[in-house]
């Protein structure tokens, strides 16, 4: 075997093969002809690639490892690690992108000549592409040998899917299996702070600067720019950022590394926009070295103040008009170390904005965070006497998958576009608001948004809070109405034979798929049933990560969906209204032919307690579902349907309970509100 061979692990097999990891285990134990491990430890070893490929195809599990499957397997083992893969495979696509021809010439070759020729080629591009000093360095001949595999892989995944979503794939893939290394600011965010970044009035920001770029998700979500300019203190990453920012746009790229406080790489630069998602909470910022920086034109900051020093640094750079949108943490807003820089900023007409985004826009997560939009004045010009508070977060449900951010993004430019072109908006309670300056400028200068806002009208009053009563009351009554009949007593239960999933779906009787694939173009798409949609009893709330195109698993009605984690006892018939969705990561969807399985009847033994005990593996932090193992008796058709009507019983008077919770916790926390704020008398 070249020592060159990708390899893979158990969970890449599973992936592979569309099977859980129990499945390679038992593979392993059960077939002496499996594959011997080649590497890893005894704990979490790895196979070669091919080895693993041709085996599954031997048994019949695996007909042809899909291209994109085999791209990242080829990545992830690489021997150099993956971030050095990334970078090789990176250079070769921006190759394929910029010079089409002279990577089929070079391609045409042996694997030795390949990477004896490439260095060359690639020094040329990306001399072209990024000037001197490159952010990315040429590869040898000797780095590239491992690495040519992967690079013919992953130029013939380009010519399906185009250069960038070929890189975007590889790129996602790997931050979402480092999720601890990396802080990434996910789409949503960033496209709605270059949203802010662009004038409503005037050109767009055509020149735009991130100062902490990480993986680049800010600037590659700038419109149409002509230059583009990072700074990353980890050069690996920043090499990533260059690549990533040119195969996406025929911007001029320039991307730096180093210390952006302490070492600025930009001098005297201004741009039209810097977007930026700065570190927060650095005591080490460079506070003792940099106290007679020029940037401090608002004040110096405080060692326990390093966003503000970041927020001055993106002023320092911004040419007169210019617009800098910074992602803060809420504490920002109201810190007594902060207030007197606060202060002039506001006095002085820079801060233009601060919104308060909902928890889960971005890490971390359980954190609403602030945006803050702020523009350099021009000389000469007054101070703006206004700033707009936004709360964007004011009744939504915390977490990643409840968010809707087209319904975030509309609420903020709604407010920010009339305010950016008038410096006024109209107030909406609870929401935004237009505030002078002079109302801030106490003792405090807190910036929260929630703070200033007068309270949401339409949710409050007697009137409101008498229709929820009614619902509740109508809801109890439905609820009392469903309520379980007394159980028949059994003198003895009856012998069952019993089958499992895993029989089932080897027989044709039903179809098994795991959830958690798929990708859209834009991030948009069909809604994903997610795994906390199943457990609430809710409906679709997910969206498809962005990405190269991936067809998802879809529902259909009389579908059973099944969570995989968690250890809870929970399954759910898909009906109508949820039917066409995509399936989330840790769901399992089980799809009964309808001439062998009533679906009621399979997902309410699937929901016995015993039953999940028995399927279920046990880690130190978590239980997961091995679905296959799970049992049911095999009974006619027609019995099956007496049980399903049961079961379907239940699961409508589950859902009655589950709204008149949520209803009851709607009055109450509405009582209290009425009460403590006036909109409803004691009496």
């Amino acid at each position: 075997m070249p020592e060159s061979t990708a390899e893979v692990t158990a969970a890449g097999i599973a992936r592979l093969a569309g099977v859980g990891r129990a499945a390679v285990s038992n593979w392993r134990r059960r077939h002496a002809d499996f594959p011997k491990p080649v590497g890893g430890t005894e704990t979490s070893p790895s196979f070669a690639l091919p080895e693993v490929e041709q085996w599954l195809r031997d048994q019949g599990k695996l007909a042809e490892v899909p291209l994109r499957e085999r791209v990242w397997q080829e990545l992830a083992g690489d021997p150099a690690g993956a971030v050095t893969a990334l970078r090789h495979a990176g250079c070769a696509l921006l190759l394929v992108r910029e010079r089409p021809r002279a990577w089929l010439k070079v391609a045409a070759v042996s694997d030795e000549q390949l990477a004896r020729v490439l260095p060359t080629a690639l020094t040329e591009v990306l001399a072209a592409r990024f000037g001197a000093p490159s952010p990315v360095n040429t590869p040898t001949a000797e780095d590239l040998l491992p690495s040519v595999p992967l690079l013919r892989a992953a130029a013939e995944l380009a010519a399906e899917t185009g250069a960038s979503e070929a890189f975007e794939f590889l790129l996602g893939r790997h931050l979402d299996a480092n999720p601890r290394q990396y802080t990434l600011t996910p789409q949503g965010p960033a496209e709605l702070m270059a949203a802010l970044a662009s004038p409503a009035a005037g050109p767009a920001a055509r020149t735009v600067l991130d100062p902490a770029s990480g993986t680049g998700s800010l600037l590659r979500a700038v419109r149409e720019p002509t230059a583009l300019h990072a700074q990353e203190a980890d050069g690996e990453l920043a090499a990533l950022t260059a690549l990533r920012l040119a195969l996406h746009s025929g911007a001029e790229v320039h991307v730096r590394t180093g210390d952006t406080l302490r070492a600025d790489a930009f001098g005297q630069l201004a741009v039209d926009a810097v977007l930026c998602h700065p570190p927060f909470n650095e005591r080490n910022w460079g506070h003792d070295e940099l106290a007679y920086d020029p940037r401090w034109a608002y004040g110096f900051p405080a060692r326990t103040e390093s966003e503000l020093a970041w927020v001055q640094h993106a002023l320092a750079h911004l040419r007169e008009g210019g617009t800098a949108v910074l992602l803060m943490p809420p504490a920002v807003a109201s810190r007594r170390s902060g207030r007197r820089i606060r202060a002039d900023l506001l006095r002085r007409g820079a801060l233009r904005a601060v919104v308060a985004l909902p928890a889960g826009a971005a890490p971390p997560y359980g954190i609403p965070l602030h945006l803050w939009v702020l523009r350099r004045p021009g000389a000469g010009q007054p101070p703006a006497p206004q700033v707009l508070l936004v709360d964007a977060a004011g009744g939504s449900e915390t977490g990643r998958e409840k968010l809707s951010w087209p319904a975030v993004q509309s609420t903020v430019l709604d407010a920010w576009g009339p305010f950016d072109r008038t410096g006024t908006a109209e107030e909406r309670p609870g929401v935004s608001r237009v505030l002078p300056v002079i109302e801030l400028l106490d003792d405090d200068v807190d910036l929260a948004p929630a703070r200033h806002l007068p309270p949401p009208a339409g949710d409050r009053g007697a009137a409101a809070l008498d229709a929820v009563r009614e619902q509740l009351a109508d809801t109890l009554r439905r609820t009392t109405e469903l309520t379980p009949r007394p159980a028949d007593p059994v003198a003895q239960p009856e012998h069952r034979t019993l089958t499992t999933v895993g029989e089932l779906a080897r027989a044709g009787a039903l179809l098994l798929r795991a959830g958690g694939t798929g990708a859209s173009p834009d991030g948009g798409g069909a809604p994903v049933l997610t795994e906390h949609d199943v457990l609430a009893g809710t409906g679709p709330s997910g969206t498809l990560p962005e990405g190269p195109a991936e067809e998802p698993v879809r529902t259909e009605a009389g579908d059973v969906v099944v969570p995989v984690l968690g250890g809870g006892s929970v399954a759910r018939v898909v009906d109508e209204a949820t039917a066409g969705a995509a399936l989330g990561r840790n769901l399992h969807l089980l799809r009964p032919d309808p001439s062998t399985l009533d679906p009621w009847f399979l997902a309410g033994f699937l929901r016995g307690t015993a039953n999940h005990r028995r399927a279920s593996s046990y880690a130190s932090t978590s239980t997961r579902l091995d679905v296959r193992r799970l049992e049911l008796p095999r009974i006619p058709l027609a019995e099956q349907r007496h049980y399903g009507e049961r079961f379907r019983d239940l699961a409508r008077f589950e859902d009655a309970l589950r709204t008149a919770g949520r209803l009851g916790e709607q009055l109450v926390q509405g009582l209290y509100d009425g009460l403590t704020d006036g909109t409803v008398a004691p009496r």
